[in-house]
């Protein structure tokens, strides 16, 4: 089978082209990367070649060792994804130390992964241990979200309340809150150290990146970009709210939101349930 013709990387396009499609994804901005399985790899390994050089990745993931990733390009467009994916997308492999990457696919004319390989491994070796099933890294500029990220204190539990209280689907979805990271140079280690430390000890699968944007995690196409809509969604009706009044006349109490999480079978985050004083 082909490579293009494969079910997985026609979602992955598909997913690529939605997100573009809202205005996520200006010019080069964001990154996608999916961790194949071994039934794709089987697909298609008499398109992969093997004999690349081996390059640094700027960080070790031993867990990742040996595996297979489908991973955005550094610089490219998503708009261009279904017309140009050799050039915009390519398939990269770990070594059995998790220090290096080799290109196995794509990225021609001499491309590269995104920049930010470093966050999108890291962070992939920590959802993996958590949840085996755990295959999507994507990231993602959604605007109403950055827009709260100039306005808000740049707190984990304040921004998963607000979120929560926009829209109440959203404690359902993601009950274990959002975390927040202060505003960092992407593409380096420091960002990628910072953003898996919070998906590794709260479990996050969303981590907000102050003036820049998402970092969602997911074990599927479909459930990772609908966590990453669900709460730009969530933080579009924020900015709504308070462009016409500075307080929130009513809203979720937090004996509401536990009652919610009792419905639905969910365990919320009780650090967001705080006494508000802001």
């Amino acid at each position: 089978m082909k490579l293009l013709d494969t079910k997985f990387f026609n979602e992955y396009i598909n997913m690529a082209l939605h997100g573009d499609a809202l205005g996520w994804h200006e010019r080069n901005g964001g990154n996608f990367t999916y961790w194949m399985t071994k039934e794709n790899i089987d697909d298609i390994k008499e398109e992969l070649s093997l004999d690349e050089e081996w390059r640094p990745i700027g960080t070790c993931v031993p867990f990742l060792a040996n595996e297979y990733f489908l991973i955005s390009g550094t610089g490219k467009f998503f708009h261009n994804m279904r017309k140009d994916p050799t050039s915009t997308t390519g398939i990269i492999q770990v070594n059995e130390i998790g220090d290096q990457y080799k290109i196995c696919w794509g990225f021609t004319d001499g491309g590269r992964p995104t920049s930010e390989l470093p966050t999108h491994l890291m962070n992939m070796e920590v959802k993996g241990q958590q949840n085996k099933k755990n295959r999507i890294i994507y990231h993602c500029h959604c605007p109403n979200v950055i827009a709260m990220t100039f306005i808000l204190p740049l707190e984990d539990k304040i921004f998963t309340r607000e979120l929560w209280e926009s829209m109440t689907e959203c404690p359902i979805i993601f009950p274990e809150g959002v975390g927040v990271v202060e505003w960092m140079v992407p593409g380096g280690k420091e960002i990628a150290i910072k953003t898996s430390d919070l998906m590794k000890k709260h479990k996050y699968n969303a981590v907000i990146w102050a003036h820049h944007g998402v970092f969602c995690s997911g074990t599927d196409f479909d459930s990772t970009f609908g966590l990453m809509h669900t709460i730009e969604k969530s933080a579009e009706i924020w900015i709504k709210i308070h462009s016409c009044e500075n307080k929130k006349r009513q809203t979720i109490t937090p004996d509401g939101f536990r009652k919610l999480a009792k419905e639905f079978g969910v365990i919320l985050n009780e650090e967001a349930l705080f006494e508000k004083n802001y």
